[in-house]
C-alpha cells in the first residue's frame, strides 16, 4: 500500500515566497503551536507545517511502535516530507526534541537542508556525571514516565505550568495542558520515553549544515548549560540567549522568537 506522506503527517503549505521553511513541533504539541510565528514568514517564505505521527491531525493508523521507538523514525518522516514536496536547501525550525529530529534528518540527507534553527533544544535530557548536565536525574525521568502511566491527566496538569514557566499568564499553561491531554496516552508516553532517554551527543559533529540555537533565559526542560553544550559541539552554530522564559517562546514570546530567526536568516 502506498502511503500518502502529506496526508499521513497532515502537511500544510502556506506563504508566497520561494525559500522553504519547515516548522516542527515538540513533544505533546502539534503544528498549531506555530500560529503566532507563521505570519512573520508567510510573505517571504514557503512555509511548511506538519504533525508528527500520533500528534495533531496526523493519520494515527500509521503509528508504529517499533519505528517510533527511536528519534530516527521521526527523522525518516521529515526526509519523506521533503522528498514528497521536492524541497532542497530548506530551513528547518525545530522546537525541543524536533531540533534533534531535524539534526538526524539533515545527517541522513544534507542536500535537503540549508539551516537548522533549534528552539529549546537538548541532545541529552539526562545528567551524565561528571561531565554533562542535562537537567534531569535518571530517577526524575523515571518518575515522570511512571506518573504518565498511572495518571496521565494528572501528569499533564503537573507538567504544563513547569514547562511553560510564565506563571502570570495562566492561559498559556492551560493551552499546553489541553494539548498534552489531546494525545493518545500510550503514544504520548512512548514519545516521552524516546525523547527523555535519547542521546544525540555523538551525532552533533556530523551535522552538515549551520545552526541557530535559541536558548531561553530560564528553561526548566533545556537549561542554559545544555544550550552552551550544543554551541560548543555544533560546528557553525550561532547562540542567542533570549529574554523569554520557559520552554515555549514561540507561544509566550512570539515577537522575540520571530525577530531572532529572521535576523539570523538575513545575516546568513
Amino acid at each position: 500500500m502506498t502511503i500518502d506522506i502529506l496526508a499521513r503527517n497532515n502537511v500544510k503549505v502556506l506563504g508566497r515566497g520561494e525559500q522553504p521553511i519547515l516548522f516542527a513541533h515538540g513533544f505533546g504539541c502539534d503544528q498549531d503551536m506555530w500560529r503566532y510565528i507563521v505570519p512573520g514568514f508567510e510573505a517571504d517564505y514557503r512555509v511548511v507545517l506538519f504533525d508528527h505521527v500520533g500528534s495533531g491531525r496526523s493519520q494515527i493508523q500509521y503509528y508504529d511502535t517499533d519505528k517510533y521507538s527511536d528519534l530516527r523514525g521521526y527523522a525518516q518522516d521529515v526526509n519523506e516530507i521533503l522528498d514528497a514536496l521536492q524541497l532542497e536547501d530548506a530551513i528547518f525550525v525545530g522546537h525541543s526534541v524536533s531540533s534533534m529530529i531535524g539534526l538526524l534528518a539533515s545527517i541522513r540527507d544534507g542536500s535537503r537542508f540549508k539551516r537548522i534553527v533549534m528552539i529549546g533544544a537538548s541532545p541529552r535530557y539526562m545528567n551524565d556525571s561528571p561531565d554533562y548536565f542535562g537537567g534531569f536525574d535518571a530517577s526524575e525521568i523515571q518518575d515522570l514516565l511512571n506518573m504518565m502511566e498511572m495518571n496521565f491527566i494528572g501528569w499533564a496538569s503537573y507538567m504544563a505550568p513547569i514547562a511553560m514557566q510564565n506563571p502570570d499568564r495562566g492561559e498559556l499553561a492551560e493551552e499546553l495542558e489541553r494539548s498534552f491531554c489531546s494525545k493518545d496516552p500510550h503514544i504520548a508516553r512512548q514519545f516521552a520515553e524516546v525523547t527523555f532517554l535519547s542521546d544525540c551527543r555523538g551525532e552533533l559533529a556530523r551535522t552538515p549544515v549551520p545552526s541557530l540555537i535559541l536558548q531561553c533565559a530560564e528553561d526548566s526542560i533545556a537549561p542554559i548549560e545544555v544550550g552552551n553544550y550544543l554551541h560548543e559541539h555544533l560546528k557553525n552554530s550561532t547562540f542567542r540567549l533570549m529574554n523569554a522564559k520557559g520552554h515555549y517562546p514561540h507561544l509566550s514570546h512570539p515577537e522575540e522568537t520571530t525577530s531572532l530567526i529572521r535576523q539570523y536568516l538575513a545575516d546568513a
